[in-house]
């Protein structure tokens, strides 16, 4: 599973990318198109969404390089927030029409509003949990998944792990803290997406060597 890559590395892709090279674009999309496509299934539990999602967001990359900013974080994080903003809008859009299917052109109700905003938050929490797991250090990570996807208890955990029982305890306390940031983060901003990008040539589902059509506004 891939990390964030250096700060060097963030600043010269963004920089290719601004130039407007196309090769730039591959390499990107090699590097990130699993992930992003994962988040998006995550949010939508839709292979089909999650393809469309997954070209609106290196469309929208390839044509906004420049609103990258590496003194906010790594290139990996910003793709991730992408994709997470615009999956949780595709879903809130397709919750509100399933709605207004069943209730009618009226506005839904209260607890139908309540239902929606409950199931956003709970995919977008597990979208950017799922994210964390993937981008914590191993040891971290290795020890999450022995003790709570294998139950292992932490003495366990430390001898799989061939690590003294204090280790294995920081591990599991640094990685539950990074996953309590999951349901303590709020909401992220709009990001404005180029639609056209969505109308690209249909892609096969990643992982690809050729990256989808990015959209009409900036030419490959």
């Amino acid at each position: 599973m891939a990390h964030d890559a250096p700060p060097r590395w963030d600043r010269r892709m963004q920089q290719r990318l601004a130039r407007g090279e196309a090769a730039a674009l591959g390499e990107l999309y090699d590097r990130f198109a699993s992930l992003v496509h994962s988040l998006a299934y995550r949010v939508l539990d839709d292979e089909d969404a999650a393809d469309r999602i997954t070209r609106e967001v290196f469309g929208y990359i390839w044509e906004h390089p420049d609103s990258y900013d590496p003194k906010q974080g790594s290139l990996r994080s910003w793709v991730a927030a992408i994709t997470r903003h615009q999956a949780v809008q595709r879903l809130r859009q397709t919750e509100s029409a399933s709605a207004r299917d069943r209730d009618g052109d009226g506005p839904g109700s209260a607890a139908s509003e309540h239902e929606l905003e409950r199931k956003i938050h709970e995919a977008s929490t597990a979208a950017r949990a799922d994210y964390i797991v993937t981008s914590m250090p191993a040891p971290l990570r290795d020890a999450l998944e022995l003790a709570y996807f294998q139950r292992r208890d932490y003495r366990q955990t430390a001898a799989d792990l061939g690590v003294t029982e204090d280790e294995a305890r920081r591990r599991l306390r640094l990685g539950l803290q990074l996953l309590s940031t999951a349901h303590n983060h709020q909401a992220l901003p709009a990001v404005p997406m180029r639609r056209a990008a969505a109308r690209g040539p249909q892609a096969p589902r990643p992982p690809r060597s050729t990256p989808p059509a990015p959209g009409h506004g900036r030419p490959l």
